[in-house]
Parts: C-alpha cells; structure tokens; sequence
C-alpha cells in the first residue's frame, strides 16, 4: 500500500514537473505552472486559441484554470452562459480578443469573481453595457481595435477593494469619453486612449490615472484645463496628432506629478508659448521630436524647475546642466545659472 501510493505520487510530481495534463479539453493546451518556495503554489494556463467554428461555449476547463486563452474563436455575442461553469470562477486572467464579440450581455462577465485581466481588443465592439465589469477585481482591461464611437465610464462604476484598474482603448473608433458620478469608479491607473477618434481631451474626472496615452486622435486643440483634473498623472502621450495645431497656455496647470510628457511627430505643431507649461514642476523629460517645433523660449527653465531633458526635431537632444557663474561677495560663494545645452549649435532656448 505504502509502495503504490509513493508511486502515485511520484507520478503524480512527474506530470506536473513536466506540465501536462491529461484531462484537457481537445484543441486546448493546458499546462501548469509551479512557483514559490519548493514549488508550493501552482496555477493552470489554458490556451483554447482558434478552435474552429464548431466549439460549443462555454469550452471545459481544468476547475484551477488562472489563465484562460479563447481568442480567435469567432465568438460572436457574448451571453451570459459562455463563461460560466466549472473552472471559470477562479480565472485571474482571460483573453477574448480577435472574436467578432458585438456586445456583452450585461451579466456576462459576473461570474468572474477573481478576474484581473481581461483583453476584449479585435472585436467589433460599439458600446458597452452599463456596470457590465461591476463587482470585478479588474487590474487591466484592453478594449484596443473595437468601434466604439463614445464610451460611457458606468462601466467601471464598482467596488474593486482598492486595487488599481488598467485600461487599454486603444486603435478605436471613440467619439468621446463621458463619466458620471453615480456609483464608485474602478481605480484605474493606466489609459490608453490612442487611435480614435476623439476630437478633444476626454474629462476623466475621478480617475488617479498615472498613465494617459491620446496619440493619433484627431484633436486639433488642447484647451486650457483640459487636464486638470489628472493631479496623480506621472506620463502623459499626446503624440501622432496629425491635426493639432494649438495648445493654450495653462493646459497642462495641475499635472503636478506628470514626469514624462510626449508630443512628438505633431507636425502641424509650430510653437508653444512658456505658459503652456504653467504648473509641470515635476516635469523631468519632454518629447517634442519630430514636431513643428524647432525652438523654445529662453524662460523655459522658470516654469519646468524639474527638467533633464528636453528632445527638438529629429536628432536634437538638450539637458539641464550648470553654467560656471562668478564669485558673489556677500555670499561668499559661487553662483551657478541652470542653463539647457544642446548637441546641435543654433538652437535658441
């Protein structure tokens, strides 16, 4: 008795030492995957990646699946009965991309309890149903090459226990971005609202965003305040904006964390004014390459205190540095003026 039970379990280490297993549903690979001290912890990785047409939903699951791959499977809509069963409940992680999903059943993600993930990019999405990711522990949701023509911020409205919220809308066909104030918002933290169709900066008040990205939008102006209300934005990425031609001053007043910002290859972009960066004292690296801009203000310095570099046209690239000063006799000391150099000559900052 002793000697079969040691030999189970050896074969039973041996299987998952190598990963496999056996009770995978056909067309699926499934793999587990150890981890912790002496490999204590483990968790499940499904791939059911192009099935074929034929696949009834929901696909059977290994009950520990924490990573679920069903992209490319021509889902169609997504009801309330394709991912529910066993297996799915304790999902971390689920990719839905490339499916022709035209919309989701309000209650269709709701039993994904666990859920931190989700990647629905490469759909035929126009909208979303109100609440339809409430109750979810959401960390990352990518809704990248979908069609939304505007996009409604209900449907993070949801307790998420603290934890920060990603969301990737990227390669959409968004006309605007509206938010109420109805209910709690997710805690997102990371937005990526690059090639749509927003016509102007969305507001996204309530969001502790950190990272912003609006390239390749059609925005022709940045209004003044546009993004106040973005005071934890650490990157922001305007870049690719084949139509802006105009940034008010102040516009960026209240980005009192922003480090990075990017607006390069805006080609339309011909001048900045000192005051368009009111309030960037943390502002450490600004992107102006491939730009209309060729030159700065010789003030620059008094509104961006926190600079390192700044990048101009294609291969110009300036830093802050300290220019030797003369000896002061009150003081009694020698006084450094914080002045941008450049690699190219002829650059007026």
């Amino acid at each position: 008795m002793v000697l079969l039970l040691c030999f189970g379990l050896s074969l039973l280490a041996a299987v998952q030492s190598s990963g496999a297993i056996r009770n995978c549903h056909p067309g699926c690979h499934c793999e587990v995957e150890s981890f912790g001290l002496f490999d204590s912890f483990s968790l499940t990785r499904v791939d059911c990646r192009r099935l074929g047409p034929s696949t009834t939903m929901p696909v059977p699951i290994p009950l520990d699946t924490a990573h679920l791959d069903l992209s490319s499977n021509s889902m169609g809509p997504l009801s309330d009965a394709m991912l529910a069963g066993p297996g799915y409940t304790t999902l971390i992680s689920l990719d839905l991309s490339s499916n022709h999903i035209t919309e989701l059943s309000p209650n269709a993600l709701s039993k994904l309890r666990y859920l931190e993930t989700l990647d629905l990019s490469r759909n035929d999405l126009q909208r979303l149903s109100p609440r339809c990711f409430s109750g979810l522990p959401l960390a990352e949701v990518d809704l990248s090459h979908n069609s939304f023509k505007e996009f409604d911020m209900d449907v993070f409205a949801t307790k998420v226990n603290g934890e920060p919220v990603s969301v990737d809308l990227s390669h959409n066909e968004l006309a605007s971005v509206t938010t109420t104030p109805r209910g709690k918002v997710l805690h997102i933290q990371t937005l990526n609202l690059s090639a749509n169709r927003l016509s102007s900066v969305p507001r996204l008040p309530g969001l502790p965003l950190r990272y912003l990205n609006l390239d390749g939008n059609p925005i022709a102006h940045i209004a003044e305040g546009a993004f106040a209300p973005l005071k934890d934005l650490v990157y922001l990425s305007i870049s690719g904006l084949d139509g802006l031609q105009g940034i008010a001053p102040r516009s960026f007043e209240g980005l009192q964390s922003l480090q990075v910002l990017d607006l390069s290859h805006n080609h339309m972009l011909k001048a900045l004014s000192p005051a368009v960066f009111s309030g960037l004292d943390s502002l450490q690296e600004l992107n102006l390459s491939g730009s209309g801009v060729a030159s700065l203000p010789n003030n620059m310095l008094t509104h961006l205190p926190s600079i390192k570099s700044i990048t101009l046209g294609p291969n110009i690239h300036c830093w802050r540095s300290q220019k030797q000063g003369q000896f002061h006799r009150q003081l009694g000391q020698v006084q450094h003026n914080e002045v941008l150099n450049c690699n190219v000559e002829g650059v007026a900052l």
